[in-house]
């Protein structure tokens, strides 16, 4: 009988919303969906029910962080990567993981750190892709129709039906220029990619070893280690892997791609601005959280939970106090927010990270 698994990376550091988002507070640990409770939460809580078991894959260092935040998750269903190493060693270490327990596995992931809305929708859109990942040998990408010319994901095109309710896709483009995702836009037929999949673990695997071959006999040696219970050797073998986003080391090259449309509300919460627009403006255009005082202040978003933020004369600007950084920024510099992470890199002042 085959066995429902979900797997959800928790992995990242969201650098672009420093200086809230850290080492020790990484964004799927922060309560940015307005409900109060960590995106991890949701995600966790979004998920129960449409799998007979659920993981999570995580860096070493934020193991604790995890158990912070889901203090039922156990050991065993903690799957913890020694570093962070990308997204194609976190999947190829997860499925290896659940290959292990469940070979006839079907897998969904999901990631840890979206907005979502809808739960209903949700839950239809994840039914269907694991009766799709589980009836072809195919990877099943979830697709949102896009609403702008996005340049921050990837675009799957997918014009044509499929089989069990899905589209066929015909090419992935990660990340396109703006010019690529105007003319996306106008032409139809895409669809944002969500980083939400679905899949059989020996689909997945095959196509890991067929597309990432360096990936793949790279973590079997991980998963030797680990099974002869060396964790140092498992490690040092785990550093020396590649670096690569699924995206481009799997999804661009595979031909097994299908997609289960999405209709639910959803948003991936990358930088200040895109928070911002997902909190209430007032009739000047300013988004605030915490206490502030706004004299002759426009389109600007203000995020402080300690005391009290007063600004004057301020246009298009964001201001986020916290208890030991203030972060100023324009609105059209939201990206460049991780240029100050790196700087502090440099500067070694890891106190601030």
């Amino acid at each position: 009988m085959t066995t429902t698994v979900a797997v959800i990376p928790a992995g990242g550091a969201g650098t672009r919303l420093w200086p809230r988002s850290r080492r020790s507070t990484p964004k799927h640990a922060l309560p940015l969906g307005g409900g109060g409770r960590a995106l991890l939460r949701d995600t966790y809580d979004r998920v129960r029910g449409l799998a007979a078991e659920i993981y999570v894959v995580t860096e070493l260092g934020q193991r604790k962080i995890i158990q912070a935040v889901l203090p039922e998750i156990d050991d065993a269903h903690l799957i913890v990567e020694p570093v962070a190493r990308g997204t194609t060693n976190a999947y190829g270490l997860a499925a290896m993981t659940v290959e292990e327990r469940h070979p006839d596995a079907v897998m969904v992931a999901m990631a840890s750190d979206h907005v979502v809305r809808g739960r209903a929708a949700v839950t239809k859109a994840v039914r269907a892709a694991l009766r799709a990942a589980e009836s072809t040998d195919s990877i099943v990408l979830f697709g949102l129709k896009p609403t702008f010319p996005s340049t921050g994901l990837g675009y799957i095109h997918a014009p044509r039906r499929g089989p069990a309710g899905t589209r066929r896709v015909e090419s992935f483009t990660e990340k396109p220029d703006v010019r690529t995702a105007t003319r996306f836009l106008k032409s139809g037929g895409y669809y944002w990619n969500l980083a939400w999949f679905a899949w059989r673990v020996d689909v997945f695997l095959g196509e890991l070893a067929r597309h990432a071959p360096r990936h793949y006999a790279g973590l079997r040696k991980v998963m030797d280690a680990r099974r002869a219970g060396d964790e140092g050797a498992a490690g040092d073998l785990y550093r020396k892997l590649p670096v690569e986003v699924i995206d481009r080391s799997v999804l661009e090259k595979t031909d097994r791609l299908l997609l289960v449309p999405a209709e639910f509300d959803w948003a991936d919460i990358g930088n200040w601005s895109e928070l911002g627009d997902r909190v209430h403006a007032d009739a000047h255009g300013n988004s605030v959280e915490g206490e502030a005082v706004l004299v002759d202040t426009t389109g600007s978003l203000v995020f402080g939970d300690r005391r009290l933020v007063a600004a004057i004369g301020v246009k298009d600007m964001i201001i986020v106090d916290t208890e030991d950084a203030v972060l100023v920024v324009p609105r059209s510099r939201a990206q460049d927010v991780r240029k100050v992470v790196e700087a502090l890199k440099r500067a070694r002042k890891t106190r601030y990270l």
